[in-house]
């Protein structure tokens, strides 16, 4: 069953986790666009009070996955157009820190990197999707994190778990694909370290058009099949 990384959601108040697993089902599909979802059922769902019940559910308006009224919330869910937009903004995000990176030391930077990538290996020799997608969160993380600009992350912090929830949908996919797709996905991380160990600004605007042009096919593929 599909579900988030443990180490997601290891320091997450109630309300987050409850947000989480509604997340999820939201953009699989589980629970559909239009439906209208209760208070009281999500707490009885959950076993638990109403406040983390309200707590979730604010943070499912804020990202622009339901729409709340006085009879519930309302699924808007995630389309092929909010899809598109979440890579558009990944891909300017990461085309702005990677390009600024050239002109730091990242040998540090690579070293953690290259452990990430082990990590992915790891779990793709042990089937595990999860840890999969959630290593591939963290790579792009380190890198976004290095660059140590406050407003880059504040946005990134905006759409990281929307971020985490379609790597987490659109892994699970690329698993049913076989090792030969996952292979490709990992030498996919292992150009971009390539480019920035290069330190040149065009080699590296190139490596992330190209990363982010081949990952949107993957990502446009498995959520217009939910």
């Amino acid at each position: 069953m599909l579900q988030y990384p443990s180490a997601w959601l290891q320091n997450a108040s109630l309300g987050e986790t409850i947000a989480c697993e509604l997340r999820l089902q939201i953009i699989n599909g589980t629970i559909k666009n239009g439906e209208v979802i209760s208070e009281n059922w999500v707490a009885s769902e959950f076993g638990t009070s109403r406040s983390p019940v309200r707590e979730a559910l604010k943070t499912l308006s804020c990202e622009g996955l339901i729409r709340l009224e006085r009879m519930g919330a309302v699924v808007i869910g995630l389309s092929i157009t909010d899809v598109e937009e979440l890579y558009d903004v990944r891909f300017l995000i990461e085309s702005f820190v990677q390009q600024r990176l050239t002109q730091t030391d990242v040998e540090g930077l690579l070293g953690n990197l290259q452990r990430i990538v082990d990590k992915m290996e790891l779990a793709m020799r042990h089937n595990d999707a999860v840890e999969f997608s959630y290593q591939d969160l963290s790579f792009h993380e380190a890198i976004i994190m290095a660059v140590d600009h406050n407003r880059i992350l504040h946005l990134w912090k905006s759409i990281r778990p929307i971020v985490m929830t379609v790597m987490l949908i659109t892994t699970e996919e690329v698993f049913s694909k076989g090792e030969k797709k996952l292979h490709t996905v990992i030498d996919k991380h292992r150009t971009i370290m390539k480019g920035l160990e290069s330190r040149n600004r065009d080699v590296v605007k190139q490596v992330v058009q190209d990363y982010f042009a081949d990952s949107r096919k993957t990502l446009h593929s498995s959520i217009s099949g939910q």
